[in-house]
């Protein structure tokens, strides 16, 4: 009799283990009552245009009613989304948070996360995903320093048809190359650097600008649409084919020079009747005999710089 009782005490742990075995992994494969969870723009900036909110996506498997809030990372509750809201099986819910709390003010920037109260079956889930508020803006520099009056010639030739610059920024965001204040060149993805390369057109347009300055200016774009101030740093020049003098005063039959600016190795030239290429650089021309007014003409491509030639 004394052996009985130690024997039925080990039976019944042996059953009260196996029982609990049974109800955990019964638990494990129990669907949970949250699924399809998505965050749209999980990092976002309430003082930014670009992103604003963030949006949060689920469904609700059993008919519930639910109450939504969104928690800091100590779990206190900072915004409520849904309060004893009734849903259907199945249902799809899209709630979004501006990043404001109950009293109209932004929440600090910070992680939080979302969490969905079941009221009739007395759970509560914090959803594994995070939400990121991020009002900084990033803060961007042009390495090596870039020349002050870079010279471009966006002519389709191959010589300076284009102007490049570095830059690093403080942390992964989109580089931004604006035109006078328009917005030419936008990186594709967020890096710590990267290099901005212009060529000379507005985005859209099939042609290249005409000559003349242009001020250039740099912008970063981080992950949450915080975009930074405007850096200036360079006044660009888009230069075709240029003449040192618009206006030369020589006498018949006297010979003058005159120097043309261009990245093209040769340039076309029509003078007096006469035409020719020559090498860029210092043209060397002799004036008519007869006293008057002509022209220059020098060409690059479809480019041309003209000088008065004034024969007294």
């Amino acid at each position: 009799m004394p052996r009985v009782l130690p024997t039925a005490i080990v039976l019944a742990l042996l059953a009260a283990t196996a029982a609990a075995f049974a109800l955990t992994e019964r638990a494990k494969l129990e669907r949970s009552p949250i699924y399809g969870t998505r965050i749209v723009n999980p990092v976002f900036s309430p003082a930014a245009r670009l992103k604003p909110t963030v949006t949060i996506e689920f469904r609700v498997r059993p008919r519930e009613r639910i109450d939504v809030w969104v928690a800091d990372r100590h779990g206190g509750k900072v915004a409520d989304l849904l309060v004893d809201r009734a849903v259907a099986p199945a249902a799809r819910l899209a709630l979004v948070w501006d990043g404001l709390g109950p009293d109209g003010i932004a929440a600090p920037d910070g992680v939080y996360h979302p969490v969905v109260k079941l009221l009739r079956s007395h759970r509560t889930i914090a959803l594994p995903s995070d939400l990121t508020i991020d009002t900084r803006p990033p803060v961007i520099r042009v390495v090596p320093k870039a020349p002050l009056f870079p010279i471009i010639s966006p002519d389709g030739d191959g010589h300076a048809d284009s102007f490049r610059v570095r830059y690093t920024v403080n942390e992964p965001a989109h580089g931004i190359l604006l035109l006078r204040g328009t917005q030419v060149v936008k990186t594709r993805t967020s890096k710590l650097s990267g290099t901005l390369t212009w060529n000379g057109f507005y985005p859209r347009s099939t042609r290249p600008l005409p000559k003349g300055r242009y001020v250039l200016g740099v912008e970063a774009q981080d992950v949450a649409g915080n975009r930074s101030p405007l850096l200036r740093f360079a006044i660009a020049q888009i230069r075709y084919v240029t003449l040192a003098r618009s206006r030369v005063v020589v006498a018949p039959h006297a010979r003058f020079a005159i120097r043309v600016s261009t990245d093209a190795p040769t340039v076309a030239w029509r003078f007096a009747r006469a035409s020719g290429v020559q090498r860029a650089g210092t043209l060397r021309f002799r004036a008519p005999g007869r006293r008057g007014v002509y022209r220059l003409y020098v060409t690059v491509r479809s480019h041309s710089a003209v000088c008065a030639v004034v024969v007294a």
